[in-house]
């Protein structure tokens, strides 16, 4: 996409966006294909700044025979973390996975010895309990330490911009940021966001400039895996345009109010509610294996009549 138009419109999203989450105004945000792909742009360049640190520099040099990075990251990280890790080439046993405590957040006492060549993982929004890591905690520890620290926001982040805040506190003194678009916002299902502190670091481990298609380090074509794409900030830029900074508090607000408060129909029924609901994430239990077995049977069969019924309306 090289329209100026296109251009314009994602560098106001990008402001917007980096306003209404409090991060670090002047960071790179990268609209790319999914949480995967945004994920696999931070981490390429976390990769490349650590090694870089160290004397190795990757654009030149290629990962081949390079210093060892140390990857820390929770017992529960998220698939698409781990695929993006493994793209890049760490496998499952090069990875330091840090204890959780009984809410599913990293344990700070857990945590290995962290350097330089360190790369520190955190969530915020842990896919099954919604939690959110301890970041005021860690967080320090790893800069102070010379680590780099992404953040898996994809869902989670937007909480930032609610009453719910709280649950973020130090997610800010973070090096990356990943978050979905698709998922509150309500965009297209492949719109989300890298967003790097240092745009510098980003656009060089994602630079494809060439003589006939050179472009500033704010050039979406260098925050991005993709050279020819279409403008996947333009409806990011509209659903902020059309929430506002209200609209986005009052949605994740009420999502969150509907979520506990389903916990508490399901308790008064009987059921076991396993998380503490902080998001919109519940996870329950009926009162023994075989009742949670049928519930779950049963939402599988009722999905599948609802999907055949939707199905067969849409094509009446």
């Amino acid at each position: 996409m090289t329209s100026p138009a296109a251009a314009r419109i994602e560098q106001v999203a990008a402001e917007w966006l980096l306003d209404i989450l409090d991060l670090p105004r002047g960071s790179a945000v990268g609209f790319g294909t999914s949480a995967t792909a945004c994920s696999l742009t931070l981490l390429t360049a976390a990769r490349d700044r650590l090694l870089a640190n160290a004397g190795w520099h990757v654009t030149t040099r290629g990962a081949f025979g390079a210093p060892p990075i140390r990857v820390v990251v929770p017992e529960t990280v998220h698939i698409t973390i781990l695929k993006a890790l493994r793209v890049l080439g760490f496998g499952a046993e090069q990875l330091v996975r840090v204890a959780t405590d009984t809410h599913g957040r990293i344990d700070p006492a857990a945590l290995p010895p962290l350097d330089a060549r360190t790369l520190v993982i955190l969530q915020a929004g842990e896919v099954n309990t919604g939690e959110f890591d301890r970041f005021a905690e860690i967080i320090p520890l790893a800069k102070a330490a010379g680590a780099w620290v992404h953040v898996d926001g994809a869902f989670g982040l937007w909480a930032r911009a609610s009453a719910h805040r709280a649950l973020t506190d130090g997610l800010d003194g973070a090096d990356s940021w990943t978050v979905d678009g698709h998922k509150w916002l309500n965009t297209p299902y492949d719109c989300a966001m890298a967003i790097c502190r240092d745009p510098e670091v980003l656009a060089r481990a994602m630079n494809s400039d060439t003589a006939y298609a050179e472009g500033s380090r704010h050039a979406q074509k260098n925050l991005t895996l993709e050279f020819s794409r279409r403008a996947r900030g333009i409806p990011a830029w509209a659903a902020l345009r059309t929430l506002g900074r209200d609209g986005v508090a009052a949605m994740v607000e009420r999502h969150v109010a509907q979520a506990q408060w389903l916990a508490d129909r399901l308790r008064g029924e009987g059921f076991e509610v396993l998380n503490r609901v902080v998001l919109n994430q519940l996870v329950v239990r009926g009162r023994d294996d075989a009742e949670t077995a049928a519930i779950r049977l049963g939402a599988k069969r009722d999905a599948y009549f609802i999907g055949h019924v939707n199905s067969s309306r849409i094509f009446e």
